[in-house]
């Protein structure tokens, strides 16, 4: 047999039929939901009469819609203030109920951010296929599984077939070897990444993320890196499974155990791209010179190190190129050749599904320890992104190392994320975002959001403009 690369391989495992036009269907092992891409689904059921086909497949939770103020989530559905995510919510309820569908509704402890509560609770495991109508699903990619977004009629016909009809894409290996710097994260490497190749670089690829810097990654970096794989042009990222993903799945909700365990781990140990498998594009990256990073403009690949100067449309070639950086200036309220590091954000989202885990937390729990947010900072959210990991993080003393700087620690959910909630940015205001999207209008019309890690984020709000975080005190002395 020809040498395989990880994605041939979970391709090759769960593929139905090949058709010569190049379509395939394959099998979904996990189809994780939420209340913004299923309502059209489950009607869609209804009125053709079907039921789902493997129940025990899915998983729901709600998370884009839902409040983040613990005063908004005491009433439960009912209290939450507005009408149409009320409606949205309700209706998941309702609809999982109908359909026998297992959720973690609202006030559930285990509630959260769907791509952070997958893993958590083992729904997902290596080798997997995930689907969710979320595009972000590629998160998963890095527990070994084949996991990519799905459009409202594919959550239907997945729902009713536990297939998927797809089109088998190229491969591309992105590794980043050597070593970090103190105070880069996985955040800046996914970021220096999309600044490399562009927000187009991965169309029509599976990327494999890999080399020293991944490896020595904890599976929430390596989530990072997956999550954002998207915003490099890709549909999905993945990391293949070695000892760190093995440790992170044992014991979980989901996992096998006892000799079910033995065994997949016999499978699991193979899911690794072969010493000789071809891939059809690589890039590599040097981890060392990685710097923090943090976005300028409208698109995630206008980005540039903190320490960096802000590019300046006369001194650019390309006229697209050109043109798409002076609608950015203007949409920011920048001025080209202007640093970095004076940008100063109205406000600071610590959260979403790129980076509202534990160990988000306490890197930007470390930077703030002993500290307060600037005067010029009008509000300072962290949203964890389930309810384990709030638990988790206040053990750990952490909500109130948080709220003694002036932050305000919420409930978990997609947040300032998205503008589908009640945390938004107003008209104008600049954003010091964890996230990973910075389009315009993302997180509130006319909002400015600045794409940077947890560490980054919190010195930000500390300091009052976006700052080096190596050189940061990180004692709070």
């Amino acid at each position: 047999m020809a040498a395989q690369t990880l994605y041939d391989k979970l391709w090759q495992s769960h593929l139905v039929e090949q058709r010569e036009d190049g379509t395939a269907l394959i099998y979904i092992d996990r189809h994780l939901i939420h209340e913004v891409t299923s309502p059209q689904a489950f009607e869609g059921l209804r009125l053709a009469g079907r039921t789902p086909w493997r129940k025990d497949a899915n998983l729901a939770v709600p998370d884009h819609n839902v409040p983040t103020e613990r005063q908004e989530r005491l009433g439960g559905v009912a209290g939450i203030a507005d009408p149409i995510s009320r409606l949205q919510v309700q209706t998941l309820d309702d609809n999982c109920s109908d359909f026998d569908i297992v959720e973690f509704q609202i006030n559930d402890p285990r509630q959260g951010i769907v791509h952070v509560v997958g893993p958590e609770q083992g729904a997902t495991l290596p080798g997997m296929t995930v689907v969710c109508g979320d595009s972000h699903t590629s998160t998963h990619g890095a527990l070994g599984s084949l996991a990519h977004g799905i459009g409202t009629s594919e959550v239907e016909h997945v729902l009713v077939t536990q297939c998927l009809l797809q089109r088998k894409m190229k491969n591309m290996m992105v590794r980043i070897d050597g070593e970090l710097q103190n105070g880069v994260t996985a955040k800046d490497v996914v970021l220096a990444v999309i600044g490399e190749i562009g927000t187009a670089g991965g169309t029509g690829y599976a990327i494999e993320f890999g080399g020293q810097v991944i490896r020595d990654m904890s599976i929430e970096g390596r989530m990072t890196v997956c999550n954002m794989s998207i915003e490099a042009g890709a549909r999905m990222g993945m990391v293949a499974v070695d000892q760190t993903t093995l440790d992170y799945v044992k014991g979980r909700t989901y996992a096998p155990s006892g000799e079910q365990w033995n065994a997949a781990e016999t499978v699991w140990r193979t899911l690794h791209s072969d010493d000789d498998a071809q891939f059809d594009s690589t890039v590599v990256l040097e981890g060392a010179q990685i710097k923090p990073q943090v976005t300028w403009g409208t698109s995630p690949e206008m980005v540039l190190p903190v320490d960096g100067e802000i590019p300046t449309p006369a001194d650019i070639e390309n006229s697209s190129q050109k043109e798409a950086t002076e609608r950015a200036l203007v949409y920011m309220g920048l001025e080209g050749g202007s640093k970095v590091s004076d940008i100063r954000p109205d406000k600071v989202f610590i959260g979403s599904c790129t980076n509202s885990r534990i160990e988000d937390l306490r890197s930007a729990a470390k930077v703030v320890r002993g500290k307060h947010i600037a005067a010029s900072i009008k509000e300072a959210l962290v949203v964890p992104g389930s309810g384990e990991i709030k638990r988790q993080a206040e053990s750990e003393g952490l909500d109130k190392i948080f709220t003694a700087a002036g932050f305000l620690w919420r409930e978990p959910g997609c947040s300032m994320c998205l503008a589908m909630n009640a945390d938004k940015l107003l008209e104008g205001e600049h954003c010091a975002s964890t996230s990973n999207r910075n389009f315009e209008g993302r997180q509130g019309f006319g909002g400015r959001t600045h794409l940077v890690s947890p560490a980054m984020a919190a010195a930000a709000a500390v300091a009052g403009h976006f700052v080096d975080v190596r050189d940061w005190n990180y004692e709070g002395e």
